[in-house]
């Protein structure tokens, strides 16, 4: 029980705040700094709240969402999908977006962008009957994401912690009621393995009735240090939310289960988590491996990924 994010229970903390004998720079001075992250050129070319990424810093992107789902699939047997960027209504229905959030998103002829690849990945057991023995179905994918952010105005206005446009690894589970409490706490560490690998300190916080959100029943928030945040003081901030929706979805998209010795059908459970948000991750990196002369140290599960252990400025 709860009223507010003060309230929010913290589970645990992992791995250690780094020291520099510097005052720390947020992303945004270290990605300019490098001549790789252009957000005048972002607005020029789209609006405010956009960014072009160049050189090392776009093949960061990739290489951290390659990271991500290689470990997603190989290590924890979810299944690769790319789904459509663009819904219907009814999909964004089935999940919670719509009608409440209507004023989030974005809008074009008679789809929805996406703002996060949970919707269609959850939709796909819409109107189905799913056999006990096919549970658990796992399903994560690597998609742009699209908000307007209009219930968030002036929030996080600098850099990319607050985008329109952000790419995301999600996490989908679809699971029998029995299991969903422990299909949560299964898809957390998931997401916090991708984390651990990458040398980045973290907290988990089981949010309160009054932070957790509409589709939820309930919900643990990852939050990554990021040092050169609050003027270089530091502070965590969010970088994956997993939850579990109890039956609240499947009941909008009628997706269900039948026992094979049950003539009944009953309703599933869905969880969703982020496994992660790749902007984020990127921040995360830059601003945790920044060094006095400007170049960023990464850490070890990437070199092979970038063909190099730092980012350098371009030329």
């Amino acid at each position: 029980d709860g009223n507010d994010e003060s309230d929010n229970a913290l589970i645990r903390t992992v791995g250690y705040i780094p020291q520099f004998s510097f005052t720390p720079k947020d992303h945004v001075e270290i990605g300019e700094g490098l001549g790789q992250m252009d957000f005048a050129l972002g607005a020029k070319l789209a609006g405010a709240r956009f960014v072009v990424l160049s050189g090392q810093l776009a093949r960061l992107e990739r290489a951290i969402a390659t990271l991500m789902l290689d470990t997603h699939t190989e290590e924890f047997g979810y299944v690769e999908t790319l789904p459509p960027a663009l819904v219907n209504s009814t999909t964004m229905t089935g999940t919670g977006q719509l009608p409440k959030f209507a004023e989030d998103l974005y809008h074009t002829d008679d789809k929805w962008l996406i703002p996060t690849a949970e919707v269609p990945l959850t939709n796909i057991v819409a109107n189905e009957i799913i056999d006990t023995n096919q549970l658990p179905l796992r399903m994560t994918a690597y998609t742009q994401c699209f908000r307007s952010e209009a219930g968030s105005a002036g929030r996080d206005t600098r850099g990319m912690i607050r985008q329109h446009q952000f790419s995301k690894v999600e996490l989908v589970s679809i699971v029998h009621p029995d299991q969903s409490a422990v299909e949560l706490e299964r898809m957390t560490a998931c997401a916090e393995t991708i984390l651990q690998k990458l040398d980045l300190p973290y907290r988990v916080l089981k949010l309160c009735s009054g932070d957790t959100g509409f589709s939820a029943e309930q919900t643990y928030d990852i939050e990554v240090w990021l040092p050169g945040q609050d003027d270089g003081k530091g502070m965590y901030r969010e970088i994956s939310s997993c939850s579990n929706c109890g039956p609240f979805q499947a009941r909008r998209m009628k997706a269900r289960y039948r026992d094979s010795n049950d003539s009944e059908t009953h309703f599933l459970h869905t969880l969703n988590g982020s496994g992660l948000a790749v902007g984020r991750t990127l921040i995360a990196l830059l601003e945790n491996g920044q060094q006095e002369d400007g170049s960023v140290l990464l850490p070890a599960t990437l070199h092979g990924y970038m063909g190099t252990d730092r980012l350098v400025e371009q030329s």
